[in-house]
């Protein structure tokens, strides 16, 4: 999620715990470690456009790092704020633990996948439940929240993890019924899918993107699930066969390893990019959910040396055309 929207959930658990008196020093406690595991954004190399995808959502997201990084938050928190409004270390610890730990169960209810279990397994978890921006989860929150601190009472901040709560769990009702339009789409078209996801589109649990794999193919569509279903049929593109694709690379060449560690991280839906003969794509992410655009790839290069890394880029422009046409899905018009 959005670092907002973290900060003001692990707020909300912290300021569930305490005592009226402590009530805005431990939101702020709890906001800032909630937002904390983030930092590891700031894990890049200039040399490797890759290392940031390896680490982001990894050890500072893992459940198991959940006492360290507050304990960590804690440390640097209670002498400059906690300590100067009356609160023991101890009590910092706890209030930051708590912000701490709301963060990678949160991450992990969207579609971009948490490593949940580093260093155990690598998997990374995207119960596909929200979107990472999602303005419906995070206003009510927020509110809560102003709530809580202006009339003094934690309950307010009951009330606001009892929405998170209750949204999450809409969304999980919401994906089940788009990923049942997923297999009857499938069926109609006598596809056999090997696997099918589907995940929310931007800020919204209205329209989803189903994708699903075949043999040969990835299919992607939109299903708008609200009182009723109503699916916007989408495209579809050959799975990434890189002997095939890539006649040139040399598989033991360093963007040949990049690949994979590229295909690791899009867990696998990767595809040759059809606008462009030397970049591979992330299929699962677009901004109108049932077309093969996708926000970010990586650029291989028959030129450069075989220790050389590939290139990562993302596509975030949307045209008025793309806009219309997703407005036109919100609303659910053809």
């Amino acid at each position: 999620m959005d670092p907002l929207t973290q900060g003001l959930l692990g707020a909300s658990l912290s300021q569930s715990t305490s005592k009226k008196q402590h009530l805005v020093v431990a939101g702020v406690l709890g906001m800032l470690a909630g937002m904390a595991p983030d930092l590891d954004v700031l894990i890049r190399s200039s040399n490797d456009p890759l290392l940031f995808l390896e680490y982001h959502r990894q050890f500072t997201h893992s459940m198991i790092f959940i006492p360290i990084g507050g304990f960590i938050c804690a440390l640097v928190l209670h002498q400059l704020i906690a300590k100067r409004c009356g609160l023991s270390f101890k009590q910092s610890v706890w209030y930051c633990t708590l912000g701490y730990a709301t963060h990678g169960l949160l991450d992990a209810c969207t579609s971009y996948g948490t490593q949940l279990f580093w260093p155990i397994t690598d998997v990374r978890y995207a119960w596909n439940t929200v979107s990472v921006i999602d303005p419906a989860f995070t206003l009510p929150v927020f509110l809560f929240l102003l709530f809580a601190i202006r009339k003094r009472n934690p309950w307010y901040a009951h009330f606001a993890l009892f929405w998170a709560f209750a949204y999450l769990m809409f969304g999980m009702i919401q994906r089940d019924r788009a990923e049942e339009v997923g297999w009857a789409l499938a069926e109609q078209r006598q596809h056999k899918p090997i696997r099918l996801e589907a995940k929310p589109s931007f800020a919204n649990l209205l329209v989803w993107k189903v994708i699903y794999e075949t043999q040969e193919n990835y299919y992607v569509d939109a299903v708008r699930a609200g009182k009723s279903v109503k699916t916007y049929a989408g495209e579809s593109i050959a799975k990434l066969d890189v002997t095939k694709d890539f006649p040139w690379l040399d598989p033991q060449s360093q963007q040949a390893k990049d690949i994979e560690r590229f295909r690791w991280f899009s867990n696998g839906f990767i595809a040759r990019d059809p606008n462009d003969e030397l970049g591979v794509i992330d299929v699962r992410y677009s901004m109108i959910p049932n077309q093969i655009n996708a926000l970010w790839s990586i650029q291989l290069s028959p030129a450069i040396s075989g220790a050389s890394h590939v290139e990562y880029t993302t596509r975030r422009d949307i045209s008025p055309e793309s806009k219309q046409a997703f407005i036109g899905m919100l609303r659910g018009v053809d």
